[in-house]
């Protein structure tokens, strides 16, 4: 009974798969379609529609801030709060050693050198002590990325960047609707910088905005995305010298997102108990612990639960790789993440010399020997999904632990 299939026991989903059980990613809802048809008909495609101005005041509230900014993808609203901080050329940028390449290029793209630092392997998030050690006259901003379903720890960081004159650049592109005690994320540093690609807690297949408190930040984030136009102070001109893009959001993305996000509580909802329920259930489970976050009141988003292998715990000789192969045989596809740190994925082709990176060893060791991550969508899933999943994490870690 507990062979495992890959040795020619019975998987633990009866040779299905759960990617084929879980409902399909992203969610439609009915009354989005109605929304789409409206905007549609209407002609008002783009230019600040209805949908998006909702997006606006709606979602900045949701995450506690003043304001948010819209724009194509999460890419440029990292580019465009740097432009909007005035770090340029010159100037150099702290970010994690594990996170999409977009935190480390949106530097480059203004200019300014991204200096690269490790990780804290409890939460997987950037670790305050490496970045004190990183600072020089020459940093202006940090861009901690609140990673898989941890929040960084915001009050460590944030003392460290007053104590120095630096910004703070939330990158909450894995993190719609997560707090740190009770203050929504993209709220606590100058700017907040989300991601709406499709795989992403909300999506509308690509999308991006930024959130500040600020009322001039939020106006040069604005010009800066929107050819130099102001929605605050639209007669005063645009600063000599202040080059903006062109990033604007269509009301199509603004009508599927706004929709989201009046559903997003509730799926939150679900995955934290299911979450609760699979943590339950794999608490005696040897040889893995799931990612923490940085306090024990985050109200945490669970986008990809990550779980960390205790290679020490393990048989001799075993690999991620044995570990994988084997749930997959059970039925149960755990994701990769990146697979590697991001100065080591392949398409961050970025010359060493427009770059600094510190010692991190902690980042090889999460991404390429401890990280487990299930794909979101198995939390929204009925309990039966959730145990037989645990049931394969138990049944594969049990036999490959010593």
């Amino acid at each position: 009974m507990n062979t495992l299939a890959i040795n020619g026991g019975t998987p633990v989903f009866g040779g299905k798969q759960m990617m084929d059980l879980i409902p399909p990613w992203p969610p439609r809802y009915p009354e989005t379609e109605e929304k789409l048809l409206e905007v549609y008909r209407s002609g008002k495609w783009a230019g600040v529609g209805p949908y998006e101005q909702k997006l606006m005041t709606e979602f900045a509230e949701f995450q506690s801030a003043g304001h948010s900014v819209w724009m194509v993808n999460g890419t440029v609203t990292l580019e465009c709060a740097l432009l909007a901080l005035g770090v340029g050329p010159g100037d150099e940028v702290i970010v994690p050693g594990v996170s999409w390449i977009a935190t480390a290029e949106a530097p480059i793209y203004v200019g300014a050198t991204p200096v690269i630092v490790d990780i804290d392997p409890a939460t997987c998030c950037i670790d305050p002590k490496r970045i004190e050690e990183a600072i020089t006259p020459r940093t202006r901003a940090i861009i901690p990325v609140h990673l898989f379903s941890s929040v960084a720890d915001m009050d460590a960081i944030t003392a460290i960047a007053q104590k120095h004159g630096i910004a703070v650049v939330e990158d909450c592109a894995h993190a719609h609707g997560a707090a740190q005690h009770g203050k929504g994320v993209g709220s606590i540093g100058e700017v907040g910088s989300f991601s709406f690609q499709l795989s992403k807690l909300m999506t509308a297949g690509e999308g991006g905005c930024c959130t500040t408190n600020s009322d001039e930040l939020c106006d040069k984030i604005f010009r800066a995305s929107h050819i130099g136009n102001s929605r605050l102070y639209p007669k005063e001109p645009l600063a000599e010298g202040f080059i903006c893009h062109q990033y604007r959001f269509t009301e199509f993305q603004a009508a599927v997102i706004y929709d989201q996000m009046l559903h997003e509580k509730e799926l939150r909802a679900k995955r934290k108990e299911g979450m609760a329920r699979l943590n339950g259930l794999l608490k005696d489970t040897p040889a893995i612990i799931q990612q923490q976050s940085s306090y024990a009141d985050d109200e945490r988003a669970y986008y990809f639960p990550t779980f960390l292998l205790q290679y020490e715990k393990l048989k001799p000789g075993v690999t991620r790789a044995d570990i994988y192969a084997a749930l997959r045989a059970e039925g149960v596809l755990f994701h990769e993440g990146w697979g590697a740190p991001l100065y080591e994925f392949p398409a961050w082709n970025v010359p060493k010399k427009d770059y600094i990176k510190h010692d991190t060893p902690v980042c090889g060791d999460i991404m390429y020997n401890r990280v487990l991550i299930t794909h979101n969508a198995v939390l929204l899933t009925e309990n039966a999904i959730i145990d037989k999943v645990a049931e394969a994490l138990d049944k594969v870690m049990r036999y490959y632990t010593a």
